[in-house]
């Protein structure tokens, strides 16, 4: 396999482990800067130029994109989507889960945690975001700002307030989130490879400082996750698109918290703390899906004409529940179930035999005209949520 990681610090200890990992399996890796590469865009020949030369072919790529080329190196990776190369993190995913707010916005509408959070442009709707997150202590972020920079602790309301108003007046873009105190110091990082968490650490901070991150004088132990830290990190990182990622979490008292999944985690922190070849398993993982590449079965399977891929819900009350796959008669009318989704689990090709049972869901492919008939016609209808009290005012 021949491999390029797209990063500008060949030097730093993650672009070194993965050179390393990569020539001990036996394969061919180098590092381009994401900088000098150039698109070139020509009717049905979409191509790339390294230093001003047509690139050389490769089987797969490993972006490695930093915060401040975001823009750039997403386009750089798109290209490489378009030449059909794979990458394990997509342009999208990238993009996605490095805007705060959008990753925050994707997540909100899964069944993971995610701290009660408000965004907001004018001044005057501060106070009423503040009481929908709690109120004080509040954490607030700018939208942009890696490894703990950016991260403020508020412990007054109008201390607060302030803070906003100084930094909307700079033009900075905040969110506002509910301070989880019991994960006060301290929070989770996962490694995700594919549908897998590899290896997982706890950062604790040091001394007075309420940020955790390792740049920050944290320090990081290894730790074996619980089933629901482990499953909420492997579907954020899903949900955002990224196969090869680090999910940040917060440990309340709900549960798994996800503050943020980082598509480019580093390496050194880590593999120091767990002493496994977390860069091993990245190549590995790439090595096996150059070989058996996953498709997008929804774009597989709706190339026949009149057929199609849907998801089916099964309410309560519904005429299928309770019944078998089998004496649904699906089958019957050309649709056939490829997966059924129950709570958490997902079952691939369920058996006939497997009874359905209200608030499942089921993929299914077939038909388009039975399938219509299939999924309801009214969703259901929006849970209100409850307005916080005011306030009282601070003495």
């Amino acid at each position: 396999m021949k491999l390029s990681i797209l990063s500008c610090s060949p030097k730093c200890y993650s672009s070194r482990r993965l050179i390393e990992a990569a020539q001990k399996r036996g394969h061919k890796v180098e590092v381009l800067n994401t900088l000098r590469l150039a698109i070139g865009l020509d009717q049905g020949d979409p191509d790339l130029f390294y230093y001003g030369k047509p690139l050389k072919e490769t089987d797969a790529i490993l972006p490695r994109i930093g915060t401040s080329i975001t823009r750039y190196g997403t386009a750089v990776v798109r290209q490489f989507e378009q030449m059909d190369v794979y990458t394990p993190n997509t342009a999208a995913g990238i993009s996605n889960s490095r805007d705060k707010l959008r990753s925050l916005q994707i997540l909100s509408r899964h069944d993971v945690g995610i701290p009660t959070t408000a965004y907001v442009d004018d001044k005057r709707d501060v106070e009423s975001a503040l009481e929908r997150v709690g109120g004080a202590p509040v954490i607030i972020k700018l939208l942009e700002g890696t490894q703990g920079v950016g991260v403020i602790l508020a412990d007054k309301i109008e201390i607060a307030k302030a803070i906003v108003e100084t930094l909307q007046s700079s033009k900075q873009q905040v969110l506002l989130q509910k301070f989880v105190a019991e994960s006060k110091g301290k929070d989770v990082r996962a490694f995700v490879i594919g549908d897998r968490v590899v290896a997982a650490i706890r950062r604790v901070a040091q001394g007075q400082e309420f940020r955790s991150n390792v740049h920050r004088g944290g320090k990081a132990e290894a730790i074996t996750l619980d089933p629901a830290y482990e499953e909420a990190a492997v579907r954020a990182a899903q949900i955002m698109g990224l196969r090869v990622c680090g999910v940040d979490m917060l440990e309340g008292k709900d549960g798994p918290q996800i503050m943020e999944v980082n598509s480019s985690p580093g390496f050194e922190g880590i593999e120091g703390a767990t002493k496994l070849d977390i860069a091993g398993e990245v190549i590995d993982y790439i090595e096996d899906q150059v070989k058996f590449p996953e498709i997008d079965i929804r774009q597989r399977l709706t190339i026949s004409r009149g057929y199609s891929v849907a998801d089916i819900h099964i309410p309560e009350g519904s005429i299928y529940q309770g019944q078998t796959i089998e004496a649904t008669g699906l089958r019957d009318q050309d649709v056939v179930v490829l997966t059924l989704k129950r709570k958490s689990s997902v079952i691939s090709n369920p058996k006939g035999s497997r009874v359905l049972e209200a608030d499942d869901t089921l993929l299914c492919y077939g038909k388009s005209e039975h399938m219509k008939s299939l999924i309801p016609s009214e969703k259901k209808p929006r849970k209100m949520k409850k307005l916080p009290k005011p306030m009282a005012p601070e003495a």
